[in-house]
Order: structure tokens, then sequence, then C-alpha cells
């Protein structure tokens, strides 16, 4: 374990083995830390408030919290976390495995995230958003819940398996975004959509099938669904799934 000087890390946090954490962060009480995990510079961990009602923070092993990023108590990631900078996450926020959330983005607490779910920079997740597994959440998306603002009223959205929210999108209170879909850039999308189609425009209209849409590397290949032809990142356990998928509806 590697603790900065000039850290600040209470004594009641557990800490698992091979952990470093960098200059002035803080750990607050109710935080876990598991083994092989890296906190960088200026981050704070387990920041407390009504809301999280004493909860734990849980940070999986081997994962990598960049400089400058703030999580409260009261939510669980699990192995592989990885953030870019300046990061928040509030309370009561659970997620899956190899979770990474690019710099500047924020989830706003009561979420459920799943499995291997990428967001690039700037990225705002509101709250009671559902998201599923493998899904990709690209720079300046926005997921809100609130179908009249300002009020107390949180619609959470729901975005299922494999789904991709293209850049500047908006994705409107209680919007079910289903299996496969893909949202085009600076799109508008409300309401329930249908598995494996392209919307875009603002407000966002069903194109057709996402599978239309070719790769522009010569092959002409459908680009969609793109677990068929991408698999850099992923555990290779993941990807035979994927190829065996592939071979079963040959």
């Amino acid at each position: 374990m590697s603790i900065h000087s000039t850290a600040i890390v209470s004594e009641k946090a557990k800490i698992g083995e091979n952990v470093t954490i960098g200059a002035y962060t803080i750990v607050h009480d109710n935080v876990v830390i598991h083994s092989n995990t890296i906190i960088e510079s200026y981050c704070e961990l387990g920041v407390s408030n009504q809301l999280s009602q004493g909860a734990k923070l849980i940070i999986g092993a081997e994962s990598h919290i960049r400089s400058r990023s703030t999580f409260y108590e009261a939510s669980t990631f699990g192995r592989g976390l990885v953030t870019g900078h300046n990061v928040t996450v509030r309370e009561k926020t659970i997620v899956g495995v190899n979770f990474q959330l690019g710099t500047l983005s924020d989830v706003q607490g009561h979420c459920k995230i799943g499995d291997f779910v990428r967001t690039h920079s700037n990225v705002h997740i509101g709250q009671h958003s559902n998201i599923g597994n493998f899904v990709w959440i690209f720079p300046y998306v926005v997921l809100t819940n609130d179908p009249h603002p300002p009020s107390s009223v949180m619609q959470g959205v729901t975005i299922e398996d494999y789904a991709v929210i293209a850049t500047m999108s908006v994705v409107l209170p209680g919007s079910k975004i289903a299996e496969g879909v893909f949202i085009g850039a600076h799109s508008c999308i409300g309401g329930s959509t249908e598995k494996d189609m392209l919307y875009s425009g603002s407000p966002a209209k069903k194109i057709g099938l996402a599978s239309k849409i070719k790769l522009k590397d010569g092959t002409k290949k459908p680009a969609y669904p793109w677990r068929k032809h991408f698999h850099r990142g992923y555990p290779q356990e993941v990807i035979e799934q994927w190829n065996n998928e592939q071979l079963n509806n040959v």
C-alpha cells in the first residue's frame, strides 16, 4: 500500500493490498477500496449527506480513479472501474464491472449501471437512470429525469444492452432505449424505441434498421450490431461469447 504523505485517510476506511492513494486525496470513514487500485491526487472518496444514510462506498479491485474526482457514500462499483479526471458520482449508484466514466462526467445518484458500460467525456447521467450492459455513451450526452422542470418528479431513463448514444444527444425523462438501438448525434429522443433500430433528429424519429449503416473501412459490412466487429478492450471470454452468437445465427 502506498499513501502519499499529504493524503488524509480515515482509520475507519478499509484499504486493500497494493492500493495507491495520491497527494491531497481524502478518504472518509465509510469507504472500502479493494486491492490493486489507484486513486490519484486531489480526490475525495466517501462524501456523506442525508441521502447516503451512512452506507459504504465500495470501490472494486483493479480500479483507477483519476485526479480531482469525487465519490459520495452509498455506491458500489465492481472490479475494473476507470475514470477520467474531475468526475462526480453521487450516492446510491450500483455499478457492475469495468465501468468507464469519462472526464468531467457525472452520475447523479440512485442509478443502476451494468457491466462494461463506456461513457466518454462530459456525460450527464441523471438520477434513477437504469443502464444495461455493454452500452456506449459518447461526449456531451445528457440523460434527463424531470418531465417538467423544476419539479420533484423523477422519471429516469432506461437504456438496454448494446445501445449506442452518439455525441450531444439528449434522452428525455422516462425514455426507454431498446437493446442495440443507435441514437444519432445531436438527437433528442423521447418515449420507447424498437430493438436494433436507428433513431435520429430532434425530435428523433425511427430511420430504419441500424444494420443498414455500413462500416467506412472499405468492407461495407454492417456497422451494427457493433459487437460483430469491435472487440477492443473486452475480455476474451466475452469475445468468444459474441463469436458463438454469430455462429449460432448463421
